[in-house]
């Protein structure tokens, strides 16, 4: 029987990069099933692992991006000590993020070579990006020895709902009528990296205009960020069948929302992982990213990209002005995957 062993995992700081950490953290619990998992994490994506069934304890750790905190982190590191975790796995490649585990006293503490951080990091991984282009292929390589080749098929990001908040959000936010016509179409405009991943508001105004003159239910869906973007494009759809829900829930309110979703129509964003790990049918459009990096994660899932010469580009908005790779992309394009 295989012994049981304690890991912190010290996860990303963006949503979409959290939910694809899932992969990893199910390849431990396969691996060893006496495995006992905790996270450390931000406040900004710590509650999605509530939603992970494999995590045993979750920790906040309470820093604004960028942000050092020397003594916070030893005290936070001190804290964990007592938890004595064999080995702690540090997914982002900075310097600050290997602190906690390295003040914590953990004996074992694994990550790809980054930021300076070379006596933080005694398990110290190389990565070859083009042996593993994908970000999940990436984590996952950090669940296993060094030179161990990862399974032809990883586990893809699952996450798990709270029906009763579900219940709770449909009744609150008024939505049992719009449920009663069919499972409605979600629609995610934000991109918290830039602009240059955002489909236009026009574009999506006229896709839900559309789908609401084939009767369909349409919800959008978003963080606070998301408000104003949300507002333009209800506005501009003007259908009573359209419901702005940006800015109304948290996140997870919005993952049980669209748990309830037929299909959602996403910018290569969070919410985009998010849907694929409930394995809802997305569309994700691509302007400046590729889904040769971070692909939506589920069979269900289709991209839409014109694949331009200039894209991907990875920047946060067009170098060249234009936005061409979005802009030129049209609402019917979109459709024909519905």
């Amino acid at each position: 029987m295989s012994k049981e062993s304690r890991i912190l995992v010290v996860a990303p700081s963006w949503v979409g990069d959290m939910v694809m950490s899932h992969t990893m953290i199910r390849l431990l619990s396969e691996k060893n099933p006496r495995v006992v998992i905790d996270v450390l994490a931000p406040a900004s994506t710590l509650p999605l692992a509530s939603r992970m069934k494999e995590v045993h304890q979750k920790f906040l750790m309470e820093t604004g991006h960028g942000e050092l905190l020397f003594d916070y982190r030893w005290k936070m590191g001190q804290r964990l000590a007592r938890e004595k975790y064999s080995q702690a796995i540090v997914l982002p490649n900075s310097l600050k993020s290997a602190l906690i585990p390295f003040f914590a006293g953990i004996e074992n503490r694994t990550g790809y070579r980054g930021e300076y951080r070379y006596f933080l990091i005694n398990d110290m991984r190389m990565l070859n990006k083009t042996i593993r282009p994908l970000m999940i292929q990436r984590f996952a390589g950090l669940a296993l020895r060094e030179g161990k080749e990862l399974p032809d098929e990883l586990p893809f990001p699952k996450l798990s709902i709270d029906d009763d908040n579900r219940d709770r959000l449909v009744r609150e936010l008024g939505l049992q009528k719009s449920l009663s016509e069919g499972k409605p179409i979600g629609i995610c405009p934000g991109a918290e990296y830039g602009p240059a991943k955002k489909w236009p508001e026009t574009h999506y105004a006229s896709l839900i205009r559309k789908l609401t003159d084939k009767g369909n239910q349409v919800w959008i869906l978003g963080s606070k960020r998301d408000v104003e973007t949300g507002r333009v494009i209800s506005q501009m759809a003007g259908d009573k069948r359209c419901h702005d829900l940006t800015g109304k829930t948290g996140l997870l309110d919005v993952v049980d929302l669209i748990s309830l979703c037929n299909t959602i129509v996403t910018n290569d964003s969070g919410l985009m992982h998010i849907a694929c790990a409930l394995d809802v049918k997305t569309i994700a459009v691509y302007g400046s990213t590729t889904p040769g990096f971070t692909p939506p994660l589920s069979k269900k899932a289709s991209v839409v990209s014109l694949n331009l010469s200039c894209s991907p580009c990875f920047k946060r908005e067009c170098p060249l002005g234009h936005t061409n790779c979005l802009n030129q992309l049209q609402p019917d394009l979109v459709l024909d995957y519905i």
